[in-house]
């Protein structure tokens, strides 16, 4: 599972609130995609590309119970998404969707906005083609990582239950 694009750089203590905000939450998935952190980057949903990725720092995704909202990245065409840390609840519901996450630390030291990133879930390798340096990500969880390669939950449930 590999991912490869631009590089779209966050901060710190960014809230689900952020990520998509109370008012589109009832959009359609498409319409939604259109606003995914809006109030941060503007071009962001605009400009984003399927394969680009997501950098942001610690404490990405910190829950308001809007689980929607990495649905909302997914829907966006982001191919990976890369933090120093992110809520738990916000970590699991990206892999029980199949959107692919790593949390690395330093991870908006390596990188600016713009670079090309190569993002490798199977070994957490993080290259940046731009200034051709790598780091490695926390290694993800065997459980998770099938889930991930299942395409999320349901889809590995169907598997497991002899469904697909």
């Amino acid at each position: 599972m590999k991912a490869r694009g631009r590089c779209w750089k966050f901060g710190d203590n960014i809230p689900t609130d952020q990520i998509v905000r109370a008012d589109r939450v009832l959009l359609s998935m498409q319409d939604m995609a259109k606003h995914v952190l809006e109030n941060l980057n503007p071009d962001f949903a605009r400009e984003v590309k399927p394969g680009d990725t997501l950098v942001a720092g610690k404490h990405f995704g910190q829950p308001s119970g809007r689980a929607v909202a990495p649905k909302a990245i997914q829907a966006t065409g982001v191919g990976a998404v890369v933090v120093e840390y992110a809520s738990r609840l916000f970590y699991r519901n990206c892999f029980e969707i199949g959107l692919p996450i790593l949390e690395c630390a330093g991870i908006t030291n390596f990188v600016h906005d713009g670079d090309i990133l190569s993002v490798d879930m199977t070994d957490g390798r993080i290259h940046n083609e731009t200034t051709h340096q790598t780091v490695y990500a926390n290694p993800v969880d065997p459980f998770l990582m099938d889930m991930l390669r299942a395409g999320g939950i349901i889809p590995m449930a169907a598997k497991l239950a002899g469904e697909d």
